[in-house]
């Protein structure tokens, strides 16, 4: 096969996609990156918040940076008949990702049991700041958020004055990297085994990864 031929590394693979903001869409557009096929689902009837951010010639350039190449549905999840169309994508899937709070798509009708009872061979991957389950996991929270959970605001700064926030979003992109190594693990060990699974993803342990000698003193 030629260079001019090749195909990306996820050619054929299918993602629907519920994320918003920062770290859900950074991980599907790095799959669309791959070469996936992403189907962005935008729920009625305001669609992804970050639409409305800050506008360069009448677009949002934040929404643009993390979701081009997507494709775009705007459903009411609400009613039955949105939620048929949904469920009716779920098994020519090979790939559900989400970063509503935990609990959220459960509560829309889409919960792992009920995708995994649908397509069980679907991998489906939790985006969140503190995971799925544990004390904190129904704390919402946003990139500065788990950057002081993990102790890294505590290390920045003036020892004197207030903590110095970095001014990109670190946590947020690193959580959705680690997202897509996560879900290539997971298509693996589909291949190997015929079986999906539910990866919990959450920003407060991408974060402290960064840590190398602090976590030991």
């Amino acid at each position: 096969m030629t260079a001019s031929h090749q195909e990306h590394v996820l050619s054929g693979y299918k993602v629907l996609d519920f994320t918003q903001h920062i770290a859900g869409p950074a991980a599907t557009r790095l799959l669309v990156e791959m070469g996936a096929e992403v189907i962005k689902v935008e729920l009625a009837p305001g669609g992804e918040p970050s639409r409305h951010a800050p506008y360069i010639k009448g677009r949002s350039g934040y929404f643009i940076q993390q979701n081009r190449g997507k494709k775009s549905l705007c459903v009411d999840v609400k009613k039955p008949e949105g939620l048929a169309i949904l469920k009716g994508l779920l098994p020519k899937m090979d790939v559900l990702v989400e970063n509503f709070a935990p609990g959220a798509i459960a509560r829309l009708g889409l919960g792992y049991e009920t995708v995994k009872s649908i397509n069980p061979k679907l991998v489906m991957c939790s985006i969140s700041a503190f995971g799925q389950q544990g004390p904190l996991a129904a704390k919402p929270g946003y990139d500065f958020i788990g950057a002081a959970y993990a102790g890294i605001l505590d290390m920045n700064g003036d020892p004197n004055g207030s903590p110095c926030f970095p001014g990109m979003a670190i946590g947020d992109m690193s959580t959705g990297v680690h997202a897509v190594a996560a879900i290539a693990c997971a298509l693996l060990y589909r291949e190997r085994t015929g079986k999906g699974q539910h990866l919990d993803i959450s920003l407060v342990d991408s974060y402290f990864h960064y840590h190398e000698t602090s976590v030991h003193v």
